[in-house]
């Protein structure tokens, strides 16, 4: 399965963290619908809604939780494969 460039992970990742917390003041749920509490943004709700939804499509998931852990874990080890790779050395005649 294709999974989405870490970096777009990280992304989708710090905006559903921002915009659920937003939505969480004022009573949002999950997927930002209010629970009994009509204060909450309709364009923060929105904007929640569509990050939960390109959340899912980019980790092949249905649901918001499973799309975290599946981009948190992939983040996780896509950060251990960059690190495990040996830097190339760069001859210091070419470095000049």
């Amino acid at each position: 399965m294709l999974m989405a460039h870490p970096t777009v992970l990280r992304t989708l990742v710090d905006r559903y963290e921002t915009l659920h917390a937003l939505a969480g003041r004022s009573g949002a749920g999950e997927t930002g619908e209010a629970h009994g509490c009509e204060s909450v943004d309709p364009h923060i709700r929105q904007q929640l809604q569509d990050t939960v939804y390109t959340l899912c499509v980019s980790t092949g998931t249905r649901d918001v939780a499973a799309a975290l852990a599946a981009a948190r874990e992939h983040m996780e080890s896509s950060v251990f494969a960059e690190s495990s790779v040996p830097q190339s050395t760069v001859p210091q005649s070419a470095a000049a």
